[in-house]
């Protein structure tokens, strides 16, 4: 498989399953200092939830699988409740695939082989009831807790989470209606440090872990995400993110034309269409 081909791929599969410049400050990650009430955690770490409205970062993205790894650049941009933009540019800053994920579609441009896929989430995912929707998508890439199918946590939906407060970590766990287990752990600040998806069965999984948290904007933010597709308890391959030139709220334009002359497929046939490619 083209390795940049790899690189999309894995970003667009684990998205469809599941003001200025300023400079950062390295944060550490705190200890829990004592059990808190339960509702009162929940607004705690909604309070201390990162907060923006519109989100820019340059990525240095690191695909690892077995056998193979390999690095390209990736331009995000975000604009919080309706869309954003993953855009690869593995080389000179020129864009071979561009990945554009809204509230209810997805569309993806794949520039080196003249050909895009548009649609929506019903016709991708047929009529599996998965709760897991964009904005949940967006908590992942923001380092937010999140309700399976829910745009946002309200203080009476704070009882829907189980609660565990113990050592250095709070664990937090909650099920959706196909009873995938998703777990949550924070720190003594109320920092997500991890997030895990994992199947009724704790067979296949989705680990998503946060590090180098650094203070933009008085905000902490995990400058290092580290993202795992996990069988049996062993890492299948993932990629690790990088950001770097973060900025928040400032004004952002998404381009999603597409060339005329390109020929648009399913999201099936790019798939495999990637797979058939040698390396």
């Amino acid at each position: 498989m083209n390795k940049i081909s790899l690189i999309f791929a894995l970003v667009l599969i684990i998205g469809l399953s599941f003001t200025g410049c300023k400079s950062t400050r390295k944060i550490a990650t705190v200890e829990a200092g004592g059990t808190k009430a339960h509702d009162e955690f929940f607004a705690l770490i909604q309070k201390q939830a990162f907060k923006y409205e519109t989100l820019t970062a340059r990525l240095n993205v690191d695909l690892n699988l077995p056998g193979n790894s390999v690095s390209s650049r990736v331009d995000l941009k975000m604009v919080k409740d309706s869309a954003f933009q993953l855009s690869v540019q593995p080389f000179l800053g020129i864009e071979v695939f561009r990945a554009e994920i809204s509230v209810d579609s997805v569309k993806v441009i794949d520039r080196m082989n003249k050909c895009y896929v548009a649609d929506n989430y019903a016709n991708l995912k047929g009529q599996t009831p998965i709760d897991f929707n964009f904005y949940n998508l967006q908590a992942l890439f923001t380092n937010h807790l999140f309700l399976p199918g829910q745009q946002e946590i309200s203080p009476k939906q704070y009882g829907r989470f189980e609660l565990k407060q113990e050592g250095l970590a709070a664990e937090i766990r909650v099920k959706d209606v196909m009873g995938l287990l998703y777990t949550f752990l924070a720190d003594g600040e109320e920092k997500i440090l991890s997030t895990c998806i994992a199947e009724p069965s704790n067979r296949y999984a989705l680990q998503w872990d946060y590090a180098d948290f650094r203070l933009g904007d008085g905000q902490p933010f995990p400058m290092k995400m580290d993202v795992q597709v996990m069988k049996d308890g062993v890492s299948q391959g993932g990629i690790t993110l990088h950001f770097s030139r973060m900025q928040t709220d400032v004004p952002v334009k998404m381009d999603s034309s597409v060339p005329s002359k390109y020929k648009r497929i399913t999201l099936a046939q790019i798939l495999k269409s990637l797979g058939s490619n040698k390396m």
